[in-house]
């Protein structure tokens, strides 16, 4: 039986209201070889460079989160091996060999392809949601904004974990998706559904860019 309509009529995006944020485009993700290699996440850089890019040209905030895993034990351990002292998954200032940009790189950086700009934030986080013990909610209120166009890895972890913590802060969101990504797209398919239902839109990169122009 399908879930009852109860969803009320999508809110607009408003591009004087809107933040983007990016959820963990880390080395250790997205490169390949990498310990927690997303390979369809190296599919939405150009999504991903469109977007940034145009959110920069309307002087829309951009915010970058960066999911940090070390030193010190955390339960996510537990889940992950691969982010203990073993691997060193997402540790900061780790460094790593990547075979696609031939040389070591910084494991916990943002990918070079969507470098940080002066003036863009980074929000550091040690759990899923870039909302919990972080000052996201604060720096978004600060900024005046309301609504998040949110993308990045993995959809159904630290994504779809972000979308929640934003709805409990009374922040909308938008789900870019073509720029999210995950190793299982059932999985991928079913946390958008789910964001779909109960959380927040869900559009493509240039339904949203088409929205925002037209403010």
């Amino acid at each position: 039986m399908p879930y009852p309509p109860t969803k009320a009529k999508p809110f607009e995006i408003n591009a004087a209201t809107a933040a983007v944020l990016v959820v963990d485009m880390q080395n250790d993700f997205v490169r390949e070889g990498a310990p927690l290699e997303v390979p369809s996440a190296r599919d939405t850089i150009a999504a991903h460079q469109r977007l940034i890019g145009d959110a920069r040209k309307r002087n829309i905030p951009t915010m970058f989160s960066r999911f940090l895993s070390g030193p010190e034990y955390t339960l996510i351990w537990e889940w992950s091996p691969t982010n203990g002292p073993e691997t060193k998954c997402c540790w900061k200032g780790h460094l790593r060999y990547y075979p696609d940009i031939d040389r070591e790189a910084d494991g916990s950086e943002i990918i070079e392809e969507l470098a940080p700009e002066p003036g863009d934030h980074i929000i550091e986080k040690f759990g899923y949601s870039a909302f919990f013990r972080t000052n996201t909610a604060d720096l978004l209120r600060a900024l005046g904004r309301d609504t998040l166009i949110v993308t990045g890895t993995v959809t159904q972890i630290c994504v779809e974990d972000t979308v929640r913590g934003a709805l409990h802060e009374g922040v909308r969101v938008v789900v870019a998706s073509d720029a999210v990504s995950s190793f299982d797209d059932e999985l991928q398919r079913v946390s958008l559904r789910g964001i779909e239902m109960k959380y927040g839109r869900v559009q493509t990169v240039d339904e949203i860019l088409d929205e925002w122009s037209t403010e």
